[in-house]
């Protein structure tokens, strides 16, 4: 999925499969080349399925695939998209940080899907790359390579490389591969055959905006839900936020037990709780950095919450199989 191929037809394209990769997403990038082969009446992309060094990988959703390749039998290809999805770090081996560095002093473009920048990124090759990947993973992503740029897109192509957010993302990205290689009215028609009905284009926004995201028009609620968002670090106190906005504090708790069915304090902790469950869980900063970047003042104070409302401590969290009750 390189920016640009002037080799012969068909273009190969290979797809590193990391266990409990997504699925969706790789159907998401396979499909769309499928269909269009079809619909042009030639062949003009194959794809290849590498595996770590097995002969099968399994998804996140426990389904199998038959890999083509290993590492070690893999052919040459100008373009290779690493498939990932939860824990993708646990199978970041020597060897597989060796082949990658390989390919890419080669004359192979490597691409991330879903979390897949991330095993990239671990191997220090996105130096002055714009880089995406699921919304979910972008914060964690950021606190650990903030030397990276790393934007909330649906998906980038670049000269040295690629990436989209996982999920039908990476249907996007690959109808943007089929426009340029081959024009838009193919890319179209292929589109319809997806029942896919607009070719979102990059910069796209993963979510919702938060009037979808919150079911509610009310403005005040969403720009008081934006700013909670935004001062997760460092809470606004509820009376501070409803200043902000221009409401006064009862007005504020009014609006979101009207609106939300919850007070506004329950919302703000819940969204500090959710980022640091992501922290906890893509990131190896200890539980004290974790809570005070989530805005709470102690260890004690974070754990307590944390248990209360996910029903394990962030150490449990981060080690399920811990015997911690604290």
């Amino acid at each position: 999925m390189r920016l640009h191929y002037a080799g012969p037809l068909p273009e190969p394209i290979g797809f590193l499969l990391l266990p409990r990769f997504s699925m969706m997403a790789f159907f998401s990038a396979i499909e769309p080349l499928r269909i269009a082969n079809r619909i042009a009446g030639e062949r003009l992309f194959t794809w290849r399925v590498i595996g770590l060094d097995g002969a099968s990988v399994t998804a996140s959703n426990d389904m199998t695939l038959l890999a083509d390749d290993t590492l070690a039998s893999a052919p040459a290809l100008p373009s290779i998209a690493i498939c990932a999805s939860f824990e993708p770090e646990e199978r970041l081996t020597r060897h597989l940080l060796h082949w990658l560095h390989q390919r890419h002093q080669g004359d192979c473009v490597l691409g991330g899907i879903d979390t897949g920048s991330l095993i990239l990124a671990r191997a220090g090759l996105l130096e002055g790359q714009r880089v995406t990947l699921h919304w979910e993973s972008l914060p964690a992503f950021r606190e650990r390579f903030p030397e990276i740029d790393a934007v909330e897109s649906l998906f980038e192509v670049g000269p040295r490389g690629f990436s989209c957010a996982g999920g039908t993302a990476a249907m996007d990205m690959t109808l943007d591969l089929i426009a340029r290689r081959h024009g838009d009215a193919l890319a179209a028609d292929v589109s319809e055959q997806l029942i896919h009905a607009r070719m979102r284009p990059r910069h796209d926004h993963q979510r919702h905006d938060l009037t979808q995201r919150l079911g509610t028009h009310k403005h005040s609620v969403i720009e008081a839900v934006a700013l909670m968002e935004r001062y997760l670090e460092t809470p606004l106190s509820l009376a501070r936020l409803a200043a902000r906005i221009g409401i006064s504090l009862r007005q504020l708790q009014r609006l979101f037990e009207q609106e939300l069915g919850e007070r506004p304090r329950d919302h703000y902790l819940r969204l500090r709780l959710q980022h640091a469950r992501q922290l906890l869980r893509e990131t190896d900063r200890d539980i004290l950095s974790i809570g005070l970047a989530c805005g709470f003042t102690s260890a004690s104070s974070f754990s307590r919450a944390y248990k209360q409302h996910f029903g394990a401590s962030p150490r449990q969290a981060r080690h399920p199989h811990s015997d911690d009750t604290t």
